[in-house]
């Protein structure tokens, strides 16, 4: 018992960062962003849910306008997405105490769930449904995955991502700072934008068949993610269920 108690600490040593920080599963969760961007906009309604900064924008064009009730009307898509990072950020320490599974892993379940569940509504019900749920979604994603393998990264929108690509671009024409680290800097944000655009190109050719049904196909990079992650909670990293990831 000894020798594998050992064993384990070498393991969690050896490898700095948890199964939820690792840049695969980061590169995963951008691609089914951008496939719930290209839904949103395709089959519910011409929105864009993976953020709020165009919300904010056409709520303040509303108000220029006096358009009083349409203003209000962005205050259910703005109020979910806040409602997603309260509970996210409520919920996660106590799932974390229960020494079972980690939030992070909880947090994708509940991703299938209503990803399963936005797939049965029919095209003639309110768009809102579709947005407020998405909306609940990537906020709480937002809010939960911070860094990959020690790099703060984003997984439900592009704007930070192509920033970090400048800055690194610059930095290596200067030879500024830690070379190698810039390298990689640029390589994983260009690689999260790249499959961003992937996620979001698959979600418009199956809206083109299947439209509401389509974001079905987001279950297959989300359940591999799912049971990658709690076969880490259960087993490969299960004594360090307590452990915080980077950026929290």
């Amino acid at each position: 018992m000894k020798n594998e108690k050992s064993s384990a600490n070498k393991t969690i040593s050896d490898e700095e960062y948890l199964a939820c920080e690792r840049q695969w599963v980061f590169l995963i969760l951008m691609l089914v962003a951008g496939f719930y961007g290209a839904y949103t906009f395709s089959v519910r309604g011409g929105v864009f849910c993976n953020a709020q900064t165009a919300n904010f924008v056409m709520m303040a064009m509303s108000l220029g306008k006096g358009e009083w009730l349409h203003a209000l009307y962005y205050f259910i898509p703005m109020s979910a997405y806040l409602l997603g990072t309260m509970v996210s950020e409520g919920i996660s320490g106590k799932i974390k105490r229960t020494g079972f599974i980690r939030w992070d892993t909880l947090l994708i379940l509940i991703e299938i769930i209503a990803v399963v569940i936005l797939g049965f509504i029919p095209e003639s019900a309110p768009y809102q449904i579709s947005q407020v749920t998405i909306n609940f979604i990537c906020s709480m994603q937002y809010n939960t995955f911070r860094q990959a393998n020690g790099i703060p990264m984003a997984t439900t929108f592009c704007t930070n991502h192509l920033r970090q690509v400048g800055v690194a671009i610059v930095k290596l024409i200067k030879k500024d700072g830690d070379m190698g680290f810039q390298k990689t800097k640029l390589i994983n944000h260009s690689l999260m934008i790249g499959v961003f655009v992937l996620g979001g190109i698959f979600s418009s050719f199956l809206c083109m068949f299947f439209l509401g049904k389509a974001i079905w196909g987001a279950l297959i990079p989300l359940g591999f993610v799912f049971f990658k992650l709690l076969y880490a909670d259960l087993k490969k990293e299960h004594d360090y269920i307590d452990r915080t990831p980077h950026g929290h």
